[in-house]
C-alpha cells in the first residue's frame, strides 16, 4: 500500500504534495526559507519578487578624469558617457531570488536629463517550474565631485623632487629631453598597474639643469635610478619634514639629486695620456670611447671611473666637413683645413673610409683629427 506524502500550506492550509526525500526531518531544523519553501504555489507567488532592486543609485563620478567612485576608492572607466557606468552600477545592486534559475534579463535605459538614467529592467526566469517575470525602474543619479588624484593635481600636490643635473657642465638637451620622456613613461607604466596616484606635477628647467615634481617619493626614486641607468652617474635624497598628517605623523617630501658624469656620449676629450682625443661613447660605469688617433677602443681605469682627467675639445656636432687628399700609409692620410684650405698630414684611424672624397674633421687645441661619420653612432 502507498501512502501519499502530504504537507499543508502554513498560510491557507490546502494540502501540498512533497517528494518524501525533500521532507524535512525535523521542524526545529526548518528555516526562514524553509518555511517559505512549505507555501502552496498560490501563497508562495503572492509572496515572490523575482528581482530585490533600490528605490534609487547614486554614483559619483570625477567630472576631470571621469573616474567612478565605488566603495572607498576612485576607479578609472575611461568613461564619458555615464549610461554603461550606470548599468554596471545597477547589476551589481539587483538581486535576484535564489530559487529562480535559467534567469535573462534586459535593460532599457532612459536619459530623464544630464544627471539622471532610469533604469527600466526586464528579468524573466523559472521558479517551481513556473515562468515568472518582473520588471522594475531603478533611476540612477550621476553626481559629479573631483576624486583624490585631481584635486592633488589641481592643488600641484608634490612628495618628490627629482634635480637633474652634471658634474662641470650644463645638461644636455638630449639629457634633459629624455629625463622628461624617463618621468612621463615612468607614470604611465604605473597607471597601467591600477596605481591612480601616480601623475607628474610640475617640470620646470632652471639655469643647470632641470627640476621634475611627481606624486609619490617611489616615482622620484624610480626616475632617479632610470636616468643613471642611461647616462651613467649617481644620485643621492634627502628628506624634508613638511607637515603632519589628520593622525598625526609626520609627512616627509624627498629630494633626489642625480648628478651626471662630467662629460657625456657625443663629446670629443683629450685625457692626459699623450695617445689623442678620444670620442665618448658611454659614461655608464666608466667612460668609454674611441681614440680618434687610432679608431681603438678606450676605457678609463676603475679608479678614473666616469671622469678621467681630461680637457674638452668639442662636441661631435662641431665637426666639418672636408675633402680628404690623399691616402698616404696606414697611419696618415691628408686632407685639406677646413679653415686655411691648406694640406695637412693628419693621424689616419681605422674606421675612416679611405675611398671617400670627403671626410668629417675637428680642429680643436689638439689638432686636426678625423671623426666618425654621425650615421656610424
Amino acid at each position: 500500500m502507498t501512502t501519499e506524502a502530504r504537507e499543508f500550506c502554513p498560510n491557507c492550509g490546502d494540502p501540498i504534495e512533497v517528494d518524501p526525500a525533500e521532507r524535512t526531518p525535523l521542524p526545529d531544523a526548518v528555516g526562514k526559507r524553509g518555511k517559505e519553501q512549505k507555501l502552496c504555489d498560490s501563497c508562495y507567488f503572492d509572496r515572490f519578487d523575482l528581482v530585490d532592486a533600490p528605490d534609487r543609485i547614486e554614483v559619483l563620478v570625477c567630472s576631470q578624469c571621469g573616474a567612478v567612485h565605488r566603495g572607498k576608492r576612485w576607479v578609472d572607466v575611461d568613461a564619458r558617457d555615464y549610461t554603461d557606468v550606470a548599468i554596471d552600477e545597477v547589476s551589481q545592486a539587483l538581486g535576484v531570488h535564489l530559487d529562480a534559475y535559467d534567469v535573462s534579463w534586459q535593460v532599457d535605459p532612459e536619459q530623464v536629463d544630464q544627471n539622471t538614467i532610469r533604469m527600466h529592467c526586464h528579468f524573466s526566469g523559472i521558479v517551481r517550474e513556473t515562468f515568472v517575470e518582473e520588471e522594475v525602474v531603478v533611476p540612477v543619479k550621476i553626481s559629479r565631485q573631483t576624486c583624490t588624484r585631481c584635486g592633488r593635481i589641481a592643488g600641484d600636490y608634490y612628495a618628490s623632487t627629482v634635480q637633474i643635473r652634471a658634474e662641470d657642465r650644463t645638461p644636455t638637451t638630449e639629457e634633459i629631453e629624455r629625463a622628461e620622456e624617463i618621468a612621463h613613461e615612468i607614470v604611465a607604466e604605473m597607471e597601467e598597474t591600477g596605481d591612480r596616484n601616480a601623475f607628474v606635477t610640475e617640470v620646470s628647467e632652471t639655469d643647470d639643469g632641470v627640476n621634475i615634481k611627481v606624486s609619490t617619493t617611489n616615482i622620484g626614486k624610480k626616475i632617479s635610478a632610470k636616468v643613471v641607468e642611461e647616462f651613467g652617474g649617481s644620485f643621492s635624497d634627502a628628506e624634508t619634514l613638511v607637515t603632519e598628517d589628520e593622525d598625526g605623523e609626520e609627512v616627509y617630501r624627498v629630494t633626489y639629486a642625480v648628478r651626471l658624469p662630467p662629460y657625456s656620449p657625443g663629446e670629443i676629450i683629450d685625457p692626459k695620456d699623450d695617445d689623442g682625443p678620444v670620442l665618448v661613447r658611454s659614461v655608464r660605469g666608466n667612460l668609454k670611447g674611441t681614440r680618434l688617433t687610432t679608431g681603438e677602443d678606450y676605457e678609463a681605469t676603475f679608479e678614473e671611473g666616469d671622469a678621467p682627467e681630461a680637457r674638452r675639445l668639442g662636441d661631435l656636432d662641431d665637426a666639418e666637413t672636408t675633402t680628404l687628399v690623399a691616402v698616404e700609409d696606414e697611419r696618415a692620410v691628408q686632407v685639406l683645413d677646413p679653415e686655411t684650405y691648406r694640406t695637412e698630414t693628419i693621424a689616419r684611424p681605422d674606421y675612416m673610409d679611405t675611398d671617400a672624397d670627403e671626410v668629417p674633421v675637428l680642429k680643436s687645441r689638439a689638432g686636426l683629427h678625423v671623426v666618425p661619420e654621425q650615421d656610424d653612432e
